[in-house]
This record gives C-alpha cells, sequence and structure tokens, in this order.
C-alpha cells in the first residue's frame, strides 16, 4: 500500500536486508555516488546482464519460428507454439517480480539471487530450444517445443527481470540511469551481432532443422556464462542499493496503484508498440529476405549484421541526443527514420537470378535494400533505449518504489502483444498460401504480399501510435503522482 504522505517519501526506500552485518550495509547507497572506478564496474557488469539473454532473445526473434516450420509444422500451429510460449512467458513475470521483490531481505539484495541461481539452468534451457524430437508427429513436436519453451521462458524470466529492476534501484541520477541502459543495450546489440554471426555459420540450411542445435548449445554456453559474471560484478552495489518496501494490501490494490500510475501506462503503451514492431519484422525478415527479394539464403542470414550494427549506432546516437535534446526528442526522430524504413520496404525490388551482385541492377537493388536496413536499423534502436530510460522516472512516481512489479508489468504486457502478434503471423502466413515445401519463386503472390505488410506497413503504423502515445510526456522535471491506497 502506498505511503499515506507520497511527497515526503517519494525518494525512500526501505533498506530491509535482516542479515546484513553492519549498519553501513543498511544504508542505501546510489551508484552514482561511487568512484568513478566502481561506477565503470557496475556500468560493464550491467551491461553484460544482457549479453547472454540478449542473444536468447534475438536467436528466438530471428530464427524460432523458422524453426518450427522446418521441423515440420505449419506456419499457424508453428506460431501457436511461439505465441503460447511467449503468453507464458508474460504471465510468469508478475510473479517472478513479485517474489524477487519479496526476497529484499537477502544479504545480497533481492535481484541478484535470481541472477546467479538461475544462469546455468537457463543456459541448458536455451540450446533445448533448438533440439529436434525424432519423433516427426505434428501433434508430438508441438507438445515437445511448448514444453521446452515455457521451461526456458521461466528461468529466463527468472533472470532477466531480476536484472532489469536492478536499473531503478542502482541509482536515482537520470543521468546514470540512461548510461546504464545505454550500456545493457549495447550488451544485447553486441551479442545480438554475435548471434547473427554463429546463425550464419552454424546453420546450414533453414530448411533442414538439425542444423540448428549447435547453434543453441553454443549460445547456451554465452547466455550461462555473462549471467554468472554480470551477478558477480553487481553484487558489491547491488547489496547496498535502495530496495523495495514490503508492498502491503490485495492484489487488487496494487493492480490499481499501477493502474493510477499515468506515466508508466505510457511508457508501457509506447514500449509495447514498438518492440510489437520489432519483433515483427524479426520474425518475418527470414521469409521476406528469401522469399520475397529472391536474396540467396546465406546472404539472407548475413544480411541481419547491417541491422543489428547501425542500431548499435544508433543506440549510441539517441543516448548523445537524449542528453542534448531529451529523450522524446530522440524517440521523435528515431521514430521517424523507423518509418521511414519501413515504407521503403514496399517499394524493393527482387532480385533477378544468378547472384546478388550478378548485374547491375541486382547491385543496385542490393544497395538500396542495404540502406532501407541501416536506415530502419538507426530507428528501431529508439526501442531498446527509450522506454527503458523512462521507466525509472515512472517508477518514482509511485511511493515505494516497487522496481520488480512495475519491470514485471512492463514486460508481460510487451510479451503478451508479442505472443499474439506472432501467433497471428503464423496463421496469416498459412491463410495467405505460405508453404515451406514450395521454393521462393514458386511461392503465390498472396503470401508474398502478406510477408511484405509484416515488414513495412504493420510495423511504421506501430510506430506512429508509439509516438501518438508519448505526446503528452512531461520531459522536464520530475513529475510526481499521487497513488491512492
Amino acid at each position: 500500500m502506498p505511503s499515506e504522505n507520497p511527497a515526503g517519501h517519494a525518494h525512500a526506500l526501505t533498506a530491509t536486508a535482516t542479515s546484513a552485518p553492519s549498519n553501513a550495509d543498511r544504508q542505501p547507497l546510489d551508484a552514482a555516488h561511487l568512484p568513478e572506478p566502481q561506477r565503470l564496474r557496475v556500468l560493464m557488469a550491467y551491461g553484460l546482464g544482457d549479453v547472454g539473454t540478449g542473444m536468447g532473445a534475438a536467436l528466438i526473434g530471428f530464427y524460432l519460428l523458422r524453426f518450427y516450420v522446418a521441423a515440420g509444422l505449419p506456419p499457424w500451429l508453428a506460431g501457436l507454439a511461439y505465441g503460447l510460449g511467449r503468453l507464458w512467458d508474460a504471465i510468469n513475470d508478475p510473479v517472478i517480480g513479485w517474489l524477487s521483490d519479496k526476497t529484499a531481505g537477502h544479504p545480497w539484495g533481492p535481484r541478484v539471487p535470481w541472477i546467479l541461481g538461475g544462469a546455468i539452468p537457463l543456459g541448458l534451457a536455451m540450446a533445448a530450444m533448438w533440439w529436434l524430437p525424432p519423433w516427426p508427429s505434428q501433434g508430438v513436436l508441438f507438445v515437445i517445443f511448448l514444453a521446452i519453451s515455457v521451461v526456458a521462458n521461466t528461468l529466463y524470466t527468472c533472470v532477466n527481470l531480476p536484472y532489469t529492476a536492478l536499473a531503478a534501484e542502482l541509482s536515482g541520477d537520470a543521468g546514470l540511469r540512461t548510461r546504464l541502459n545505454s550500456a545493457r543495450f549495447t550488451g544485447s546489440i553486441l551479442a545480438t551481432i554475435t548471434a547473427a554471426l554463429l546463425a550464419g555459420v552454424l546453420v546450414r540450411d533453414l530448411r533442414d532443422p538439425s542444423t540448428y542445435l549447435p547453434m543453441g548449445l553454443m549460445s547456451g554456453l554465452i547466455i550461462a556464462i555473462t549471467a554468472l559474471l554480470c551477478g558477480a560484478g553487481l553484487l558489491p552495489a547491488a547489496r547496498r542499493c535502495s530496495r523495495p518496501e514490503s508492498s502491503r494490501g490485495t492484489t487488487r490494490r496494487l493492480l490499481r496503484r499501477v493502474r493510477r500510475n499515468g506515466r508508466f501506462l505510457m511508457v508501457l503503451g509506447l514500449y509495447l508498440l514498438l518492440w510489437c514492431a520489432l519483433q515483427l519484422m524479426q520474425a518475418v525478415s527470414l521469409f521476406f529476405l528469401p522469399v520475397v527479394l529472391q536474396v540467396p539464403e546465406a546472404l539472407s542470414k548475413l544480411i541481419l549484421l547491417p541491422f543489428l550494427l547501425s542500431s548499435l549506432g544508433g543506440l549510441w546516437l539517441w543516448t548523445t541526443v537524449s542528453h542534448r535534446h531529451g529523450r522524446v526528442q530522440a524517440l521523435r526522430w528515431g521514430g521517424a527514420l523507423w518509418v521511414a524504413g519501413c515504407l521503403l520496404v514496399m517499394v524493393l525490388q527482387p532480385l533477378d537470378p544468378g547472384g546478388a551482385f550478378s548485374s547491375l541492377a541486382n547491385g543496385l537493388r542490393m544497395v538500396a535494400l542495404l540502406l532501407t536496413i541501416v536506415l530502419a536499423g538507426m530507428g528501431a534502436a529508439t526501442a531498446y533505449l527509450i522506454p527503458w530510460s523512462l521507466l525509472p522516472d515512472a517508477i518514482d512516481a509511485d511511493p515505494e518504489r516497487p522496481a520488480g512489479q512495475y519491470s514485471a508489468w512492463m514486460v508481460l504486457a510487451q510479451k503478451v502483444c508479442i505472443s499474439a502478434v506472432i501467433a497471428l503471423l503464423g496463421a496469416l502466413l498459412s491463410a495467405s498460401g505460405y508453404r515451406e515445401a514450395l521454393a521462393p519463386a514458386a511461392q503465390p503472390e498472396s503470401a508474398l504480399v502478406a510477408i511484405r505488410l509484416c515488414m513495412g506497413i504493420i510495423p511504421a503504423v506501430l510506430v506512429v501510435l508509439g509516438l501518438v502515445v508519448m505526446r503528452r510526456w512531461p520531459e522536464k522535471g520530475l513529475h510526481r503522482l499521487t497513488t491512492t491506497p
């Protein structure tokens, strides 16, 4: 239940550690006040935290639907398996967020025990997602894929959600919070680039599901190691950072408090719209490039790299713009670039037979494709940076600042929407007549149009809606809301 006097307790968090060895350990310490070497350690460790999980999320976003289809599931059933796995991932978020808030009395703080405890199981489960069962029945494959996805997504939440909640608790300084999220998503994008290279080398044939497992084993190892390094690096600061107060009251009251936080609802709306656009483009890209644009398969897997590299450059660019002109202005400029890239997707022409650079016409088309990818990637970097850099401001509007709960609801809404989007994508591919057994040139025109729309117009509309949601965000000053218990 919120405090009776929000104004007097807006920045007060109760240090609830019951077994800390000294009074000093019970005093919250803002990471912004640490000496520079220690502050740098926090930034580096926090950046490592999204390397493994970012790699896993990228491989799932780009390849999992493609893997399910290659394994023998029709697109609608593959989309359903993907969507149900992500839906469960959403359902467990508030539970894990609540549980991590409740472990505030742990001497390591409420978040790091989850990161360190879940690291190795998560690596194993994420590797298992790419295993091809030896039973060809579609029903059996569906059940096995869904069961593995449920376990992997549960472990993913156990590691990633407490990690994301730490950004609001390590520091109350807006500049350091932005740097933390910049470090986080720099690690995430670098991991995504590594994932694209791994997949390009290890997945020999997109239509052969047995070639995906080496990629899964390598990524699982990286996920476990980076999560362990992140938890160990953050432990000194996490032990002394601010902790959530014990939230009293019924679940209904807690939900009402979240619902009445207007700033949080704006950030939530922005986040789910931008990430639905990004995830839709990722999931459909390995259909769009080889099928619609007739890009050779080997090149299709590597052509994702310009998107990721431009997203990394965009992350640094929008961090600078945020410091100079504000985060909302960075969102507007980045969103405009993203929409422009999506619209250009609609006019790109397929390659002629003979190879990507076999003729002047094909060369020009490849250049146009690369420019479109870079433009969209620069804009899409705002989906990584802006919502999460705004979230701590929204959490500050709640007197108790239960970062775990707000992070959980943030991710829950995103995953519910993504599960629906990917399930609908699979259904749309089936309804449009797409068939995995057909060669790219033999796919019906309706399938080509559906894939192009999912890569262009639909993401553009989602990004525009995100900009509309944020039109009244109070960028200057910390606007606090009073919540009713």
